[in-house]
């Protein structure tokens, strides 16, 4: 017995020695340029984007940075000033200047993450310094040249099914962002995104099902972490006519305000990839706008965009940034369940005139 087990253990030894794949793979590398490399091997997959904790990243550097648990941002010290940035916005300010980010920061397990591409070209940019960076972990896909992140979003093809004559919309997706080891933004008293958006979510898909009478697929209903791949499939359900996706907004000034509507570009990415204009968005889009601005809330101009998770396609898709959680009366608002309820109501009556203007578009 015991000759049997020592070769067990030798056996599971080798195994794991020679077969699964080494621990430093899931890593990355980084360094100045000329210097030894740091290999941090906390790295975290969010939506096929590699990202790394700043308290991890910036000595690698030779730079200094602090989390203020209190005001909820993170400051980092450069030869220029103290640059600034925080959970969900998409901007570093450092004085004046305000730098757009592609991937917007992630408060996870305790620690501000940056996207890979902050390390390696906002951040060495800002401050005119070469920074070497390498990916170790062959699941993700290091962007090099053309080939980014942003093309893996935009892979995510999202038509439209053909529609039974008078049938209006059959089925409804709605994907409440983020959830899990992903809280989103973070606003004002530590409430986040990641809750507030799914309370609006379940709101919305009970009026939905109540009173439209067709089916609703969320992508959560609980506060679990998903890829982007799982949200992608609700929306690919055979009956799903529209997409709506819940979020809401960060903002370093604590004025900003207002809902805000984002559709993909409609000359943009997909129409040159060939799948054409999605005039569907724009209509849902349209119809959100108007029914929430006659309920009295305040709405942003419509905008376009390439950075959020709308797939491409022509299947009707509109996201609804419902408000600043860095605003102190609309934080107290989005978390008031009668707000709640109110806004799931307004968005549901804009789906309703949608789905009956289908219906009035069939021959």
């Amino acid at each position: 017995m015991v000759k049997i087990s020592t070769f067990l253990r030798l056996s599971l030894f080798l195994l794991f020695a020679f077969i699964l794949p080494p621990f430093a793979e899931a890593a990355v590398e980084l360094s100045l340029s000329g210097r030894a490399p740091v290999i941090i091997q906390e790295v975290y997959n969010q939506g096929g984007v590699a990202y790394v904790a700043l308290d991890q990243a910036l000595p690698a550097l030779g730079m200094v940075g602090h989390w203020d648990s209190v005001e909820h941002i993170y400051s980092i010290k450069t030869p220029q000033g103290t640059a600034v940035i925080f959970p969900g916005c998409r901007y570093l300010r450092l004085r004046t200047r305000f730098v757009p980010l592609p991937y917007p920061p992630l408060f996870i397990d305790g620690k501000l993450r940056v996207a890979e591409d902050f390390l390696y070209e906002q951040l060495p940019s800002l401050l005119g310094i070469a920074v070497q960076f390498q990916n170790l972990d062959p699941t993700f896909s290091t962007p090099t040249g053309q080939d980014t992140s942003l093309d893996r979003l935009f892979a995510f093809l999202l038509k439209k099914k053909d529609v039974e004559a008078g049938s209006g919309l059959r089925g409804l997706a709605i994907d409440p962002g983020h959830g899990g080891t992903d809280p989103g933004s973070v606003g004002l008293d530590g409430v986040k995104e990641k809750d507030v958006v799914l309370e609006v979510a379940r709101l919305l898909a009970k009026n939905v099902k109540m009173r439209l009478g067709i089916p609703v697929f969320l992508t959560r209903d609980k506060d679990y972490s998903l890829s982007l791949e799982k949200r992608h499939q609700v929306a690919n359900e055979p009956q799903v006519d529209a997409l709506i996706l819940l979020h809401a907004q960060a903002g370093f000034r604590p004025e900003a305000q207002g809902i805000t509507l984002y559709i993909r570009p409609e000359n943009g990415p997909e129409k040159d990839r060939g799948a054409g204009n999605d005039m569907g968005s724009r209509l849902l889009a349209d119809y959100l706008a108007d029914m929430l601005k006659r309920a009295g809330f305040i709405v942003n101009p419509i905008q376009t965009a390439q950075l959020l998770p709308l797939g491409r396609g022509d299947l009707p898709s509109v996201l609804v940034e419902m408000g600043y959680l860095t605003n102190p009366e609309e934080k107290a608002r989005l978390v008031d369940e009668d707000y709640q309820k109110n806004l799931a109501n307004v968005i549901f009556n804009a789906i309703q005139e949608f789905s009956d203007s289908q219906k009035e578009k069939m021959p």
